[in-house]
């Protein structure tokens, strides 16, 4: 595999941006988007019918749009063409997979991107404000600001917002199964996958650093995201945060795994007695069986050997979101301050 680029250093000329710095301010930018033909909202109503709709949405707030559906092994250079496009926004349409697939364009930007969320969980969409119906994200996304964004990398890969091993790495691999199964139905999908993980899981032992503190530990899973989740809606206060939280599942066989699979549903999830959470800005996990495993980076499965050491790119790329979103950060971070 290349090596990653390294923002610092290989960021184009921030000249042709300056229509991008404020979207908001010019109700009749042009766009261009790049949508993922395979995201699961295309396959629910057609592609013919979807670009039609996205287009529409963009006519309603003054705006144009150039919609470009996508086989997902090019989507990277689709949206570099973009990017290099001066006179409009680029834009990436779908899932949390799709964005993942694209961090090394995203990384390399002058200039924001905006996202609009088409997967089955889309957790940087909320996190980004960009909720509801098309047409809902769309308007927020138009009178969006940019804002900046920490990403992980873990050894030679990038990830935007979670990585795991154990159920979680298994719920991916199953929802991936079972879209096929049911490609016309994500709530299907998602429900079939979950019952599949939480039925099957094996625990694993884990050796796990995190700064000066090491641990060993037996769990049904290990989780790692970019910034503190919480809530019920697994949402972040701040992208831009710069550090890493750490979820032990200790182990604790299937009546263990439905209470946690409950309680994140309910947004009790922090309080569950099987779990453990760490923070800290550079983690090294190692299996201790030393197999080859399965690990997922923000929805998408690779089977993994020997130490993953995760490190954070601080700020590394610029997206547009909900107005209402950025508030929320500045509000988080002086809280903090």
């Amino acid at each position: 595999m290349p090596a990653l680029p390294q923002p610092e250093a290989s960021l184009p000329s921030e000249a042709p941006c300056e229509r991008l710095r404020a979207p908001h301010l010019d109700r009749a930018m042009r766009h261009t988007v790049i949508v993922n033909a395979r995201a699961g909202t295309v396959l629910e109503v057609g592609a013919h019918a979807f670009s039609e709709r996205l287009t529409a949405a963009f006519a309603a707030h003054g705006s144009t749009a150039e919609v470009k559906l996508v086989a997902p092994r090019e989507l990277d250079d689709a949206l570099a063409l973009a990017v290099q496009t001066s006179d409009a926004v680029p834009v990436i349409a779908g899932g949390d997979g799709t964005i993942n697939r694209v961090l090394p364009v995203l990384i390399q930007a002058a200039c924001p991107v905006g996202i609009l969320p088409m997967g089955t969980v889309n957790v940087l969409g909320r996190d980004l404000g960009l909720l509801g119906p098309l047409e809902q994200q769309v308007a927020a996304l138009c009178e969006g600001e940019p804002v900046e964004m920490d990403v992980g990398r873990v050894n030679d890969r990038l990830f935007h917002s979670i990585s795991g091993l154990g159920f979680f790495s298994l719920m991916a691999r199953e929802r991936e199964y079972a879209r096929r199964r049911f490609p016309f139905s994500r709530v299907a999908a998602f429900g079939v996958a979950a019952t599949r993980s939480i039925l099957f899981t094996r625990p694993i032992s884990v050796d796990i650093r995190i700064g000066s503190e090491h641990l060993v530990v037996d769990a049904d899973a290990v989780l790692v995201t970019v910034n503190r989740f919480d809530g019920a809606e697994w949402r972040r206060e701040r992208l831009d945060a710069g550090i890493f939280e750490v979820h032990v599942l200790n182990a604790g066989g299937l009546y263990s795994r439905s209470k946690a699979a409950l309680s994140v549903v309910s947004g009790r999830w922090r309080s569950s007695r099987n779990l453990t959470s760490f923070t800290g800005d550079e983690v090294v996990l190692r299996r201790r069986d030393k197999r080859r495993g399965h690990v997922t980076f923000d929805g998408e499965v690779e089977r993994r050997s020997g130490s993953l050491t995760y490190r954070l790119l601080p700020r590394a790329f610029r997206v547009i979101a909900a107005r209402s979103s950025r508030a929320l950060s500045s509000e988080a971070g002086n809280r903090l301050a």
